[in-house]
């Protein structure tokens, strides 16, 4: 597959094929590919945690916000949920910050994932302290993104962004995700 085409099929995914697991290996490997990515003063201090199990699945569900723009969505349901996570953590005891580290990790991961015919979504919006204490993770670590992996059951396009600039995504009634983007002529100055 093209570079072009891995971005093209990387989108935003937030309903998956429920039976489709992935398993450790898989998500090592996606983690691999972050670790070979490049990170600011080659500090290397982010650290990723990794869930595959049903249960603690549904425990780290609890503590994320999905779709915002989709205000009257709470999430996916039982069956199209992912199957795999991928927490993204900042070691504070390596570095006070990580600059822009965690977007460039979670966009490698989401590439290596659409090659391997997955996908998923980096998510912000997360109830940190409630994660932290339900994984008990660890104080020196700080929570940067929650990525949701699986296999896509939802049909994502891309569209021009309307006239007057809004780019909110949507779902029409036969549940295709619509993602406005704006034009290049728009974002190039």
């Amino acid at each position: 597959m093209k570079f072009k085409d891995l971005v093209l099929k990387n989108r935003s995914y937030r309903r998956f094929d429920g039976k489709k697991s992935i398993g450790r290996t898989t998500l090592r490997q996606l983690v691999d590919l972050a670790r070979l990515s490049p990170s600011g003063g080659n500090k290397q201090a982010l650290k990723f945690l990794l869930s595959h199990d049903s249960r603690k699945n549904a425990r780290i569900f609890r503590h994320l916000k999905w779709a915002g723009a989709l205000t009257d969505w709470p999430g996916p349901g039982e069956k199209e949920r992912p199957t795999a996570y991928i927490i993204v953590l900042a070691d504070t005891r390596i570095a006070q910050g990580v600059g822009c580290d965690h977007g460039i990790a979670a966009q490698t991961i989401l590439l290596g994932a659409v090659e391997r015919g997955l996908g998923g979504c980096m998510m912000g919006a997360i109830d940190r302290e409630g994660l932290r204490r339900t994984l008990r993770i660890r104080d020196w670590y700080e929570i940067l993104l929650v990525i949701a992996l699986g296999k896509p059951v939802e049909e994502v396009v891309i569209e021009n962004a309307r006239r007057s600039g809004d780019t909110t995504y949507w779902r029409d009634e036969k549940g295709v995700h619509h993602v406005p983007k704006r034009s290049l002529g728009d974002i190039v100055i």
